[in-house]
């Protein structure tokens, strides 16, 4: 943030969501990647996120007294001998604990009263942890394995008729269950990334609980789908099985 004396809440929490939409971006739609940066063999290794949604492995600062507190070092080193899935979901509790502790180091450094910190502390639980957010990708990856593997077996054609699907496109519009969305409506968002409908994206609607996901965000592409009679989506996968 910029040297003025006086920061708001609402600026606070918006680099606690720039950072943390890198750290999710590394730990699911980058993982491969970002697994293949934290080789073992190397140097202590970080995973930083940044206010513009961008992450980077980086050895730890040499400063002796920092600007920010650092995430967990030597993630690197935890990979080794742990599945792939438990060592992103280490990551992520680590990160989810280094974002609190920049967003509070914030709080502090700008003189927030109680009021101030316990409204920043409200507009981030809105929002799910890292964690969270991981194993429910992690969840969602296993099974679209699972139906790709389904869909080879039963080698057909074809396609079924789906009443929870939606492929958000010009020529077709998302299930909305108040009112029909229309540009900067902010009642439809993504359940895992929180960003608002947009147009010439494929959405998904969950069967179970009737929120709307990207189906990027979930790992669920139009063919997949096609697959599936009702969708449950990753939060109701973990909770009703």
């Amino acid at each position: 943030m910029d040297s003025r004396t006086h920061h708001t809440v609402e600026e606070v929490f918006q680099d606690f969501k720039g950072r943390r939409a890198g750290l999710i971006k590394a730990l699911t739609t980058d993982a491969e990647d970002f697994y293949n940066q934290c080789d073992p063999d190397k140097e202590n290794l970080c995973l930083y996120g940044f206010p513009n949604e961008e992450w980077k492995v980086n050895l730890p600062a040499e400063d002796m007294l920092l600007e920010l507190p650092e995430p967990s070092l030597g993630i690197n080193f935890a990979r080794s001998g742990m599945q792939k899935t438990d060592w992103l979901s280490l990551v992520a509790g680590h990160c989810d604990s280094w974002l609190f502790g920049v967003a509070f180091y914030y709080g502090a450094k700008f003189r927030f009263n109680k009021s101030d910190r316990e409204r920043l502390f409200s507009m981030i639980n809105e929002l799910p942890t890292i964690l969270k957010v991981v194993d429910a990708a992690n969840v969602t990856d296993t099974a679209k394995k699972q139906v790709e593997v389904k869909s080879s077996v039963s080698n057909h054609s074809g396609s079924k008729s789906k009443s929870n699907l939606i492929a958000q496109t010009k020529a077709s519009e998302p299930k909305v269950v108040e009112e029909e969305p229309e540009e900067g409506d902010e009642n439809v968002f993504c359940n895992v990334c929180h960003v608002h409908y947009g147009e010439d994206t494929f959405w998904i609607c969950c069967d179970f609980c009737d929120n709307w996901y990207h189906g990027k965000c979930v790992n669920v592409t139009r063919t997949i789908a096609e697959e599936i009679d009702k969708y449950k989506c990753p939060y109701c996968g973990l909770h009703f099985g």
